[in-house]
């Protein structure tokens, strides 16, 4: 996806100071009315949420796929995201997702599978 073609405006991109990130590579977004924000030198904490969350979509999902184009690398972590933020179990809920609609059942119901991801995620749910 181009910059252009994004349906909301980018306002900032934060970097480190890799020298992999050429002067090249900021004049693109320079010209794009994008301001670039570089993180402190050796300070791995100044963008540590995003680290984790880079991390967490490699080794769950990027890590088991072969992505055969630009449709399908675009497709890919936007279904992870999907489910990253509204399916999956989260401790502080007692394992509940973001969206449920309720407490746990406690009598016995039947349970509908959901594969994402080609199976590699499985999301479950209550059949109505």
């Amino acid at each position: 996806m181009d910059l252009d073609q994004r349906t909301s405006q980018v306002r900032y991109l934060i970097r480190d100071r890799d020298a992999k990130f050429t002067a090249a590579f900021d004049a693109v977004f320079t010209a794009e009315d994008i301001t670039i924000l570089r993180t402190p030198v050796r300070a791995p904490v100044a963008n540590a949420y995003v680290e984790r969350w880079v991390g967490t979509v490699r080794r769950e999902c990027l890590d088991h796929l072969l992505i055969t184009g630009e449709r399908h690398l675009a497709a890919v972590p936007a279904d992870y995201v999907d489910h990253y933020n509204a399916h999956r179990p989260h401790r502080s809920l007692h394992q509940q997702p973001p969206d449920a609609t309720g407490p746990p059942p406690h009598a016995p119901t039947a349970v509908i599978r959901r594969d994402r991801l080609g199976g590699l995620i499985h999301e479950y749910q209550q059949a109505a």
